[in-house]
């Protein structure tokens, strides 16, 4: 029997990404949904004009009550909801799908959604379903990455890591969610101590192999709750950039003017920011990478850190936050059964199985080094 997967927003940034792996993917039955008739009939028909690819569409809201009959009437098994941004979301489509007995994954990256999302941890194991948060690069990603070498260390003491995009305009969801603690306070860890930082300033450069130097700034992510308890970490840090250096400095001046209470509105300058950088686009080299600095001590009681940077060219960097869920489905379309609960999604996935869902080997490439001692 196919294992039946809709994905909500399914014509957008992300979800076109997840709609376009499923839909060629043998076992899965795919149905998108959407709030607007047209886009969601132009996806589908996009996807159903390849040959052997038979995809359906639902029309209506998931945070509404009727999602939940829908769910329950179409058969569905595995509910891939993309359609931030998430910040200040509620988890009504989650909700649904517990009601409706469906299992459930989001691509959120936004902290407090994620690590918010064990609220219905009860609901979830009565109904016998998984709700997975994050199911993105972060922290399903990223976590996976250290767990594949976590035997490695006998303690962990840092993780900082980051991403740094292309040119490539994401969505406006996502720029509208990334731009939301500009200027705001974010909480990490600096040996052992919880202090806080602010959106998008401390600007820092870094040179990253097969794209020379990127500025990166602070950013907000679940990883920093979820690190100190999963590896014992007393340091944690994360940052992100702009393919340019001028997207990153925008978003400085952004934090700034938020900071002073100069804007307040951040979705209209957020929109502004979005149409200024299609405008320069053409100028960036495709580029982008996620990259995890671990510092600790090896199984021989010795310093050791390892880097790792995930690269991608030619503008697939949306193909990493968009695969997690991907592989989720992948893997419970051939039987695995994730366990009954509400969570943050790590744990679920392999890098190797994260790997095979993006399946583009002569665009994507991970490199893992270590050294012995401290940078």
């Amino acid at each position: 029997m196919p294992f039946r997967v809709m994905v909500v927003g399914g014509y957008g940034n992300f979800g076109s990404i997840v709609c376009r792996h499923l839909a060629v993917m043998p076992g899965v039955e795919l149905l998108l949904s959407g709030r607007d008739r047209f886009k969601l009939q132009r996806k589908v028909d996009e996807l159903n004009s390849h040959a052997g690819t038979v995809a359906e569409g639902w029309c209506g809201d998931a945070m509404g009550a009727e999602f939940k009959s829908a769910l329950i009437s179409l058969k569905i098994q595995l509910v891939v909801h993309t359609g931030g941004p998430f910040q200040g979301q509620s988890f009504a489509v989650a909700e649904n799908c517990i009601a409706a007995g469906v299992n459930y994954c989001d691509l959120a990256d936004c902290r407090t959604f994620v690590n918010g999302i064990g609220v219905l941890d009860a609901q979830a194991k009565q109904a016998g379903v998984a709700i997975l948060s994050g199911c993105s690069s972060v922290p399903t990603l990223s976590s996976a990455i250290i767990d594949q070498q976590r035997h490695r260390f006998s303690r962990i003491d840092s993780i900082e890591h980051g991403i740094s995009s292309s040119a490539k305009m994401p969505g406006l969801s996502t720029i509208e969610g990334v731009l939301a603690y500009a200027g705001k306070p974010i909480r990490q860890l600096k040996n052992g101590k919880v202090h806080e930082v602010l959106g998008w300033q401390d600007l820092t450069l870094r040179k990253m192999p097969q794209m020379g130097t990127r500025l990166l700034a602070n950013v907000d992510v679940p990883d920093m709750d979820i690190f100190a308890g999963r590896y014992g970490a007393h340091t944690l840090s994360f940052k992100a950039g702009a393919g340019l250096k001028l997207g990153g400095v925008a978003n400085y001046l952004l934090a700034q003017a938020r900071r002073f209470g100069l804007v307040s509105d951040h979705v209209l300058w957020a929109a502004r920011l979005h149409r200024l950088g299609t405008r320069f686009e053409r100028f960036g080299d495709g580029k982008s990478a996620m990259y995890i600095d671990v510092r600790g001590i090896g199984v021989d009681a010795k310093p050791l850190s390892m880097t790792v940077q995930l690269t991608a060219l030619n503008d697939k960097g949306p193909e990493i936050p968009s695969c997690a869920a991907v592989a989720l489905a992948a893997k419970m379309a051939k039987g695995y059964v994730p366990q009954a609960g509400a969570r943050p999604c790590v744990g679920e996935i392999t890098v190797d199985e994260y790997m095979a869902a993006i399946n583009d080997p002569d665009n994507l490439s991970l490199s893992v080094q270590f050294s012995d001692g401290q940078r």
